[in-house]
């Protein structure tokens, strides 16, 4: 990652902050960004180099979209690398969700980051290089009850991934969607954290989520999901959706309980 310029979304915590901390420390130039100034400025803080430059933007917005591309090529000269690793995680019942936050999941998981990448792209194809990096999730590839909204935005953005990844394949620009389980973040409320427990769902933490992150980045891995058996998972579920309907049954009505007790 040394002398990479690189442009982080959603740095002000979980996983982007870890990202952060730990691609400065392998040499990166950074232009962070995340809806949350504060946050934004406690990761800034945190990060022992002066190749760091902070965009406090919300990506839905066209006009912040296109400042986050020109601080980056003003202060760092150029981009190499974009990961988009900003999103939410609703969980609850589908039918009872308030229909504003299912729009906003689309808006800030799946419509934002791809419309990101729409900016980016014109100067990584100039260049003839660079890389395009989707953080999704396990849930991108097994739809699970009562994250239904959230599913849907990583399943939008794993065939995202892989239709442009097959549009650019005569170009220089590499495209990667890597899929972590579950992490331990404040992404999710404390009714996820007690759902997960109740059915012993496994949860990494961030550190070493975003130390394999980086490890995908650095092979250019074209898809990638991390933790087993979860992996494993995601591909009897590809062959056998049926299978896992069927086997995660009582999984679920588990969790609705505490998916109940959401609005």
């Amino acid at each position: 990652m040394h002398g990479k310029r690189i442009i982080l979304t959603g740095a002000g915590g979980g996983i982007g902050s870890q990202l952060a901390g730990k691609l400065a420390q392998e040499g990166a130039s950074l232009s962070l960004t995340d809806i949350n100034a504060q946050a934004l400025q406690v990761c800034r803080e945190s990060i022992a180099s002066d190749n760091v430059h902070t965009v406090t933007a919300d990506i839905y917005k066209a006009a912040d979209r296109q400042r986050i591309v020109d601080e980056t090529l003003a202060h760092l000269g150029g981009i190499d690398i974009l990961i988009n690793a900003a999103g939410i995680n609703p969980f609850g019942v589908y039918a009872e969700q308030d229909a504003a936050l299912i729009q906003r999941t689309l808006e800030i998981n799946t419509i934002s980051p791809m419309l990101l990448v729409r900016a980016v792209l014109p100067t990584l194809l100039a260049q003839n290089s660079g890389q395009i990096v989707n953080i999704g999730s396990t849930f991108g590839s097994i739809g699970f009850a009562w994250f239904s909204a959230y599913s849907a935005s990583k399943f939008a953005m794993r065939g995202f991934s892989q239709a442009l990844r097959r549009e650019l394949a005569d170009t220089g620009v590499d495209v990667q969607y890597i899929a972590p389980r579950a992490v331990k973040t404040a992404i999710n409320s404390q009714a996820v954290y007690d759902m997960a427990a109740a059915v012993k769902m496994n949860m990494d933490e961030p550190e070493e989520v975003a130390r394999l992150i980086i490890s995908k980045i650095r092979k250019r891995e074209k898809e990638s999901h991390l933790g087993f058996p979860e992996s494993l998972f995601v591909r009897i579920n590809a062959l056998f959706p049926g299978l896992v309907d069927r086997a995660v049954r009582g999984q679920n009505r588990i969790a609705y309980r505490h998916a109940k007790k959401i609005g």
